[in-house]
């Protein structure tokens, strides 16, 4: 049992760190009654985390190769823990968000690191296993939050969401310490090409702004006005940051100096079609997981947990079939059950669709989310482990920190498109009869979870006719989430199973700049048994 604690450690961490992904959602209801925060506070609540995520992956999975794998994981749960306690003990949201990004810089620093400590602690069958298991954690943390987040909510108090990671990461850091091996740090050469290796500064501070740009943009843009001198002027930095990022990108690769992210790679198909999928999954299967914990709470009236067991059914798929699975998928090329996954995601989503109406209950949910778990379940255990597969193995950390950089930033990128796209066809219905006097403002209330405000503001008398409308309202805001969620995870798959495909690759037997040679690709798990028994 002993040559599984190290997974145990990465799993702890892997859980905690996803869990607040989505552990938030339920409990904002309460964070909203107990800090008075605007709709756009909340959104950044949750973007705050997912943008710290997004932004500093790939910046972490850099500088864990150069300066040790355990060691920057170790630090990453550390600071992880400490912007928790932050967060518990918030005064107000100004204080929340910020904490909240603590908690990304630190979470990104853990995430960027798991795949690499997973590959260079186990080998053959047992690296399989791993990454099934792991798999199977991510995929099930992240729908797990929700109930999680209600049990403690609903009988302690909204920041227990925060402090229950304290105990968690105490006991990773300890046994990450003890059965983890260190790994040597990579201070010397970059890439094999006699350069120094060098942390890429620039390319990090590029991809950063550029992704917080568009992220401000597109939540903001709502209430500022999509046409404000604002959000054109975020919009704008946004995509000169991006241009910059390329060029930086290139010209570090060609001064033989390591970039955070090698340009090379995504001018592979497999590589390219891999991290489409890695953001069009997380987009379309959980970027609108706040707007669905609003409904159940401020539309329906649930409790907190009562909310959390309604998306059960979605965490249970996901982590049946992840931990079912998760070994024997990854001994079958990656973009079949990538690709399925995203197509079964995409049906699910179809399935809420069909049932979400003006009278829906919370049964409704039911059969979209088993479907859509069972697609999270097949993709997610084969996304980082293929795409480590495919670099060579002192680009491991580079690999898994670009996958999890995509999924991340397709949950950033979603909460705030989705939030945009609900609130705008929202307003469009509760303006329809006329007796709304403000139906953009009403709209933003509505998504603020303020469905019963809105209700008790209408005369005694319309009290059913204004429910009628909210629940209407919601409905149909949900209805074009719901399609947009469909149509990412479409394209997603389709992209997966046309690119996804083997290609020739160099393969490194050490991180130390020795020669490469040519090797047949195999874009599923490294170092899974092949049908003869040897190791790929």
């Amino acid at each position: 049992m002993r040559k599984w604690w190290p997974l145990t450690a990465v799993c702890l961490g892997a859980f905690i760190l996803l869990v607040d992904v989505t552990i938030v959602n339920v409990a904002l209801p309460s964070i909203a009654d107990d800090l008075h925060p605007s709709f756009t506070s909340l959104q950044w609540v949750i973007d705050g985390y997912a943008l710290a995520l997004a932004a500093l992956l790939l910046a972490s999975g850099s500088l864990a190769d150069r300066f040790g794998h355990r060691r920057f994981y170790v630090y990453g749960l550390g600071l992880f823990a400490l912007s928790s306690l932050v967060c518990g003990l918030a005064p107000d949201v100004g204080v929340l968000i910020g904490a909240r990004v603590v908690q990304g810089v630190g979470g990104a620093a853990m995430f960027a690191t798991s795949p690499a400590l997973l590959i260079t602690t186990y080998q053959g069958k047992d690296r399989g296993t791993a990454f099934g298991v792991w798999g199977a954690v991510n995929g099930a943390a992240a729908a797990a939050g929700p109930l999680l987040g209600g049990l403690l909510t609903e009988h302690i108090s909204w920041p227990a969401i925060f402090f229950v990671n304290l105990p968690i990461a105490a006991v990773a850091i300890a046994m990450t310490l003890r059965a983890v091996r260190p790994d040597r740090p990579r201070t010397g050469r970059a890439s094999g090409t006699g350069a120094p290796g060098r942390i890429d500064v620039p390319g990090a501070a590029a991809f950063t702004t550029a992704v917080g740009a568009l992220t401000y943009g597109l939540i903001r843009g709502t209430d500022a006005g999509w046409t404000s001198a604002g959000i054109l002027a975020a919009f704008a930095v946004a995509a000169l940051a991006l241009a910059a990022f390329v060029v930086i990108e290139h010209r570090t690769a060609r001064n033989g100096r390591a970039p955070m992210l090698d340009p090379a790679l995504l001018r592979r198909p497999s590589f390219a079609g891999l991290m489409s999928g890695a953001l069009l999954l997380q987009a379309g299967a959980f970027g609108w997981l706040v707007l669905i914990s609003l409904w159940l709470q401020s539309v329906l009236g649930l409790s907190p947990v009562a909310a959390g067991l309604a998306l059960t059914p979605l965490a249970g798929a996901s982590f049946l079939v992840s931990a079912v699975a998760g070994r024997h998928i990854q001994r079958i090329a990656p973009r079949l059950p990538i690709g399925v996954g995203l197509l079964l995601v995409a049906a699910g989503m179809l399935l809420l669709r069909a049932g979400m109406t003006a009278d829906a209950g919370r049964a409704a949910l039911l059969w979209g989310f088993v479907v859509s778990g069972i697609g999270v379940g097949l993709a997610t255990p084969v996304l980082v482990s293929a795409a480590t597969s495919i670099v060579p193995p002192r680009q491991a950390g580079m690999a898994g920190g670009a996958v999890n950089t995509f999924r991340q930033l397709g949950m950033t990128l979603a909460i705030a498109v989705f939030g945009a796209v609900f609130t705008s066809r929202a307003a469009g219905v509760l303006a329809g009869p006329g007796t709304v006097p403000d139906a953009d403002r009403a709209a933003s209330a509505l998504a603020g979870g303020q469905a019963q405000r809105l209700i008790q503001a209408a005369p005694p008398a319309h009290h059913d006719a204004a429910r009628h409308l909210v629940h209407q309202a919601f409905a149909a805001g949900l209805d074009r989430v719901f399609l947009l969620s469909a149509t990412a995870a479409t394209l997603g798959g389709l992209i997966v199973l046309i690119l996804a495909r083997p290609q020739p690759r160099t393969a490194t037997a050490h991180g130390d700049g020795a020669p490469t040679v040519p090797a047949p690709d195999r874009t599923h798990s490294p170092a899974v048994a092949d049908p003869g028994g040897h190791t790929a």
